[in-house]
């Protein structure tokens, strides 16, 4: 592991000093002192003076270079506009025509005049150098355990997740993405985590929760299948998008991009891995690890970057759109794990969501959270979910001929109302403002018709197929489902009176099956992590209210239980809980019997 000591430079008012003051001085002023704890922050920023008409005073200039002096004496962010109480006035620089053309030009920027410094971890006394035309200025930073914390406490915490029975998962964490997050003055609006990281699914309340809401890493992931390829949908959240100057929407409330892997069915158990592409501010870009793929609507933006096997992203701090990790737009080289700009947490998939130490950490492990479970089951309407978490309902209108949505009308963003309203979108809101403005994909549909999507967005060699074998989102002619998945429901209007749903299944420990509008799916609470399941796709249990629902353990040696009946809080799922007393596989056949 490599972690280098930053220079940062402060570089953006300084876009021409021609004709102004002569830089005379420069202090560095530590906010709110220069004494923190082991990997807490601090602000620095860099004041300029000179002198103009026989005035001495402060100058409006940035650009100054920093540098931890000590090799392992902390790091630097990227520069950002000093954020607290500047109560010092600047000279008027701007009264020449030369200085006027300079003012303006300034005036449409920040003054990016400030970067946060990350104490390390071994108390000290360390210190950090400035320069900026010639001149010099050095602060030493006290690091001690007895320094006050600046840091609040986190009030949410979440255990380990149950793992579900998605015969997906395995391919999900196999691939799931090595994540270099760059960060930046508010380090823990950068973190990845999960939508109801402070402990509800309220969008309206998550910028006001930042410091209070657990900072686990989390993402969120879905998987759809064709003849010939799999494809892995990977969402990451973060609670702020936000800058260091918020103006009419470039800051809001909630946050989530993400990227798609087309990978190739070879006969292997996990595929070839053949594209990568990744969401950016309603933009798409193409990554490519096969090099028979050309571009389509979208040019190949360039080769996949791996760490061992996964593919490496890059994620922005601040409006945290994602790239490839060889994009021009990244900041961060893998062969030497450095962020260019200043400093950045790297997460990789270990099954457990754990907490940066620090905003220049690594090799923080992260979760894997079911979309579908997690925000699908709550965004149509017909689901009756009643908490605010989203917003700007919408129907799914595909171009090319191809399937609608499961739901009549989804929630096409989170809701938000912080800075901006409803500005983060789950990934069937997403859209690409390219395909958008050509027609040829509509609101929705990269993140739900991959296959299709992906296809328009680039050329991939033969055989390619568009017909999905799993596809849960989408309204899909009955039967192409993959047994070993999940079933479609009947409409609810054309349900029987009553009915029968039975299943077999083989369990090690306890396992909670959930049937929904037909879909079987399983989360198992202990023993063994894989479920077998069969079961007849013609059946369906309505979304309605059940009269009556009774259960009949046909085979098995443990105990069958109702845990709920369907109802609207629940999105009409019906769940039952299997538990096998003895060690070792057992075979379980139950029969639902159902009255409406």
């Amino acid at each position: 592991m490599i972690w280098r000591t930053a220079v940062v430079t402060l570089a953006l008012g300084a876009i021409a000093a021609y004709g102004q003051p002569a830089i005379e001085e420069i202090k560095i002023h530590a906010d709110p002192a220069p004494r923190v704890r082991p990997f807490e922050t601090i602000t620095l920023q860099v004041r300029v003076y000179g002198e103009l008409d026989g005035e001495r005073g402060r100058l409006r200039r940035d650009g100054a270079k920093l540098e931890v002096l000590e090799p392992d004496g902390g790091w630097l962010t990227k520069p950002f506009r000093y954020q607290g109480k500047d109560d010092e006035e600047f000279l008027n620089e701007f009264q020449s025509t030369a200085g006027r053309i300079f003012g303006q030009l300034a005036g449409e920027f920040v003054l990016q005049d400030a970067v946060l410094y990350i104490a390390p971890e071994k108390p000290g006394r360390y210190t950090v150098r400035a320069e900026l035309e010639g001149r010099q200025a050095e602060i030493t930073i006290e690091v001690s355990r007895s320094a006050p914390s600046y840091k609040k406490p986190e009030k949410y915490s979440f255990g380990p997740e149950r793992r579900p029975a998605d015969p997906y998962r395995r391919l999900a964490e196999h691939w799931a993405p090595v994540i270099a997050q760059e960060t930046w003055w508010q380090p823990k609006a950068d973190y990845i985590t999960r939508f109801d990281y402070d402990g509800d699914w309220q969008g309206d309340n998550n910028w006001k929760h930042l410091e209070e809401g657990t900072s686990q890493a989390y993402v969120h992931y879905t998987a759809m299948e064709t003849e010939t390829h799999w494809f892995l949908v990977y969402n990451i959240f973060h609670p702020r998008d936000y800058s260091d100057k918020c103006v009419a929407g470039t800051c809001h409330e909630n946050d989530n991009e993400g990227l798609i892997l087309a990978i190739r069915k070879d006969g292997s158990e996990f595929g070839k891995l053949q594209a990568m592409e990744t969401l950016a501010h309603n933009n798409i870009y193409s990554f490519t690890a096969d090099p028979t793929i050309r571009g389509g609507v979208h040019d190949v933006d360039g080769r996949i970057e791996f760490r061992d096997h996964r593919p490496v992203i890059f994620i922005e701090s601040g409006g945290h759109g994602i790239y490839g990790a060889r994009s021009s737009h990244a900041r961060y080289e893998l062969s030497e794990d450095r962020f260019t700009a200043g400093t950045g947490v790297t997460y990789v998939y270990k099954g457990k969501a754990e907490r940066p130490r620090h905003p220049n950490d690594r090799n923080v492990g992260y979760e894997l959270l079911p979309i579908y479970s997690e925000w699908w089951l709550k965004t149509g309407k017909e689901t009756g979910w009643k908490q605010r978490t989203f917003d700007d309902y919408f129907t799914y209108t595909p171009l090319g001929g191809r399937p609608g949505a499961v739901y009549s009308s989804i929630g096409g963003a989170f809701y938000g109302r912080a800075f901006g309203r409803n500005k983060a979108k789950p990934f069937w809101g997403w859209h690409d403002n390219r395909t958008r403005k050509r027609k040829v994909l509509a609101v929705g549909q990269w993140g739900l018709d991959p296959a299709y999507a992906m296809s328009r967005d680039l050329k991939f060699p033969e055989p390619y197929s568009l017909s999905y074998t799993f596809n849960p989102y989408l309204n899909l002619p009955r039967g192409s489902y993959r047994m070993t998945g999940s079933a479609p429901a009947a409409p609810a209007a054309r349900a029987p009176r009553s009915g029968t749903y039975e299943f077999a299944v083989v369990v090690d420990g306890s396992v909670e099956a959930m049937i929904r509008r037909g879909y079987l799916s399983f989360y198992v609470l202990s023993g063994a992590p894989d479920v077998e399941a069969q079961f007849d796709p013609a059946q369906a249990i309505p979304a309605a209210e059940l009269a009556d629902v009774r259960l009949r353990k046909l085979r098995g040696r443990g105990k069958v239980r109702l845990v709920e009946k369907p109802s609207a809080a629940n999105g009409y799922s019906l769940r039952i809980r299997i538990d096998d007393p003895k060690g070792g596989r057992s075979a379980y056949r139950i029969r639902v019997e159902w009255r409406r």
